[in-house]
């Protein structure tokens, strides 16, 4: 029978949709908030089984839905600013993009779903948050955004940002920010997606940034960030952050962000799958 596999407390946290970073992981577990069996276990160097479960102190729980740890993640590594901003929210569902930009100071928040009640309770009632819901942002008129928003966050399925981001160029002010989750599975072609709706080749996951790159550059917008996300989809899927911002001027070249993309896929693969994995520039 193969043993299973081991991996370190800290980063089996953040795999597994605790902390979105290592450092956040490790402070929790050398206050005590990490146990197994009842016994706490406080270094975070400590090598466990990849599928062993620890208790968490609820305190440590941030956010009304676990994609507040992927956002959370997104603006401390690329140091995007949010306070005091307006914020727009585009696919808000349960809120947790929408709490963790509150949390790290936004002035308000527009939250957009197409969906309808969903959004968290106590997000509903924040007066920092106007709820939209029932609405296409494709579609929406920039009229109802105002104050117009300066950062633009966006969690979305079941559609490719590519049919967004030229919305959010029209609504944001100039020199906005845009921060997106990029699921593969939405952005690649139907042939390249595999059962279950999941994205096994290091390749696709590839193409998927680099054909991002390439549209962005053509619609007045510029890549300033690429990163993994630090726990993965409700489905299993790898999930990576991008950075765009609106330019207002001469924009940087993407040349350098071929290479980055490549280097955070496998530092994707390496993290969250404990797998080595080789990917090309085409």
């Amino acid at each position: 029978m193969k043993k299973a596999e081991k991996i370190r407390l800290d980063a089996l946290l953040v795999n597994s949709g605790h902390f979105a970073s290592r450092e956040a992981a490790k402070r929790a577990i050398m206050a005590g908030l990490v146990s197994r069996h009842h016994e706490v276990v406080d270094k975070p160097g400590t090598f466990v089984r990849a599928d062993e479960v620890f208790d968490v102190a609820q305190s440590t729980q941030r956010y009304v839905g676990r994609g507040g740890l992927k956002l959370e993640r997104a603006l401390e590594q690329f140091k995007v600013d949010v306070t005091d901003k307006i914020v727009l929210d585009v696919g808000a569902s349960t809120g947790g993009f929408t709490d963790c930009a509150l949390q790290f100071g936004a002035a308000h928040v527009f939250s957009v779903d197409v969906g309808y009640g969903q959004l968290a309770w106590t997000l509903r009632n924040d007066p920092r948050v106007t709820v939209m819901e029932r609405t296409n942002f494709r579609f929406v008129d920039p009229l109802l955004l105002q104050p117009q928003p300066e950062v633009a966050v966006m969690d979305v399925s079941f559609i490719s940002t590519k049919l967004l981001l030229p919305k959010l160029v029209e609504v944001l002010r100039p020199g906005g920010d845009i921060v997106s989750l990029v699921k593969p599975q939405f952005e690649a072609g139907k042939g390249l997606v595999g059962k279950g709706g999941i994205v096994r080749d290091p390749q696709v996951h590839m193409q998927v940034l680099l054909d991002l790159l390439d549209f962005v550059d053509a619609h007045n917008l510029s890549c300033h960030g690429l990163d993994y996300s630090p726990i993965s989809g409700g489905d299993g899927n790898l999930e990576y952050l991008a950075w765009w911002k609106v330019e207002t001027g001469e924009r940087s070249g993407i040349d350098s962000w071929r290479a980055k993309a490549s280097e955070v896929v496998v530092r994707a693969w390496q993290e969250l799958r404990q797998q080595e994995v080789d990917v090309h520039l085409p």
